[in-house]
């Protein structure tokens, strides 16, 4: 019999709680129910939910309120927000306060079941042991938080979690901006040699002539200008962990010392005969394709399998669009604390501009967008206006399609071979959410705004329509893998 996870709807309507719970309930999922946040709380003590679906109204406390309690006894358990009032300062809020996600009522039910089921994946991942995440770093550590809840960010915990206790070699490997520095601070920080120095060392940014002498030291006289004997940074960090990042950078010659550093743990400095035995764990950082390097012959074949022991590829922030939300604020938090200037909150429409953007530079984009946002607006609160022109002008499926006419279906196939031509790892999401977005404007254009008469025509009712367009400004499916049936006849809640 295969294990039952557990979700816990808390809402103080009979209907809903009863309606929720025979759609959801099946042979892998049960559900228990509760009317208050009382009763959620001694059903949380006693048999911690893998998700807790929470009202926004309840009778007894605040339904974020509630999530913060939830957190406090469980922070391991995903919560999604429930609320039929769709007001950004909710939506933001319920983030800041840890929720996994944020439903409006009337629910799309298939919408519903597809959050649920990446709810209960997300909090087996957070249940493996080891785990980092940002909210298990220990306070005052010198170590920057890694953030994101998304499921590609969930593998990256694991396999920080998996590696951190072993003194094998670590290849990261990301696009520039994807946080690999971050992931090796991480590792080293819960190892055992977490008390022992840790260097980051660009190979990139040191010419070829001097980075051999900056790694493994020089003897005097080795070359012009060696007026002393140098210790190299592989005897200064003996003991502790270096993050050679930039490694597909390296020249042959340095590829070499470096491979004789992972099978032996010696070198001699440059000039000098001495073998020096030393104790370095090294991780390797890299945005090359470095098995396409060692078919062309630019990166030695045996040093990429030293290297290759345990490997993670580093998601794009156009993958893990989910984390923006959070992202956002934590850089927000940091400018607040640098400059003393606070911010109430960034609103909706400004996190669904930052959503539609491609973010070539990834989260060290973000992090100067937002700083750009913060200098440029005038109040405490950031709206789309205040965000860099890149975020705001990024042509979308709105700008680069003709209306919905008979060349639809020509249309449509353009643009889906322009998706997957570009990498698009979320096509349907895409291109359904653009068909969505031209049929409500048509037909609400076509009824002169009306959202009833709307909502007639397309033969659904006035607040589902509201839900769809609300849909359509905050496209809460922008997460991995999340399909929705927006033309399902299942009954809404």
């Amino acid at each position: 019999m295969p294990h039952r996870s557990l979700a816990l709807i808390v809402d103080d309507e009979p209907n809903i709680r009863l309606t929720l719970k025979q759609q959801l309930q099946s042979d892998t999922l049960n559900v228990a129910v509760a009317g208050t946040v009382r009763e959620a709380l001694e059903i949380i003590r006693a048999t911690p939910p893998d998700v807790v679906l929470l009202d926004v109204r309840l009778p007894d406390m605040s339904g974020l309120d509630a999530c913060s309690r939830i957190q406090e006894i469980d922070r391991l358990v995903p919560v999604v927000i429930m609320t039929a009032f769709s007001r950004t300062d909710v939506a933001i809020e319920a983030t800041r306060r840890g929720a996994f996600d944020y439903l409006i009522k009337p629910l799309d039910l298939p919408q519903l079941r597809d959050v649920v089921q990446k709810a209960v994946q997300v909090s087996r991942l957070r249940r493996v042991p080891a785990i980092v995440s940002s909210s298990e770093q220990p306070a005052g550590d010198d170590v920057d938080p890694i953030v994101g809840n998304s499921l590609p960010m969930q593998e990256v915990y694991k396999f920080i979690g998996r590696v951190a206790a072993n003194d094998a070699p670590v290849l990261i490997m990301g696009e520039s901006g994807t946080g690999k520095e971050l992931v090796a601070r991480a590792v080293f920080h819960y190892s055992h040699r977490r008390d022992k120095p840790f260097l980051a060392i660009n190979c990139a940014a040191i010419s070829e002539a001097l980075l051999e002498s900056e790694l493994f030291g020089h003897e005097r006289g080795a070359f012009t200008g060696a007026d002393q004997r140098r210790i190299g940074k592989f005897e200064q960090v003996n003991g502790g962990t270096i993050l050679l990042d930039e490694i597909g950078d390296m020249s042959p010659a340095t590829q070499a010392k470096a491979l004789r550093l992972l099978q032996q743990q010696q070198f001699e400095r440059v000039g000098g005969n001495t073998t020096i035995q030393t104790d370095v764990r090294i991780i390797a950082a890299t945005n090359r394709n470095l098995p396409e390097m060692v078919e062309a012959g630019l990166f030695r074949r045996d040093l990429f399998y030293r290297l290759n022991v345990f490997t993670v590829q580093l998601p794009p922030l156009r993958q893990r669009l989910q984390d923006i939300p959070d992202l956002a604020v934590m850089f927000l938090n940091q400018i607040t604390r640098q400059t003393g200037r606070s911010f109430r909150h960034m609103t909706a429409e400004a996190i669904a501009t930052l959503q539609q953007h491609d973010w070539p530079g990834n989260v060290r984009e973000l992090e100067s967008a937002v700083k750009y946002a913060a200098a440029h607006c005038t109040g405490d609160v950031i709206t789309p206006d205040c965000l860099p022109e890149v975020c705001r002008r990024r042509p979308d499926l709105r700008e680069q399609s003709k209306p919905v006419d008979g060349d639809a279906k020509i249309d449509i196939a353009a643009l889906t071979r322009q998706l997957l031509e570009a990498g698009s790892t979320n096509v349907y999401r895409e291109v359904s959410s653009y068909v969505d977005r031209v049929l409500l404007a048509t037909v609400l254009d076509h009824a002169g705004g009306n959202q009833q008469q709307a909502a007639e025509m397309l033969g659904i009712s006035r607040m589902t329509l509201r839900a769809r367009l609300r849909q359509s400004v905050v496209d809460s499916g922008e997460k991995d893998g999340n399909v929705e049936n927006s033309g399902g006849t299942e009954p809404t809640v």
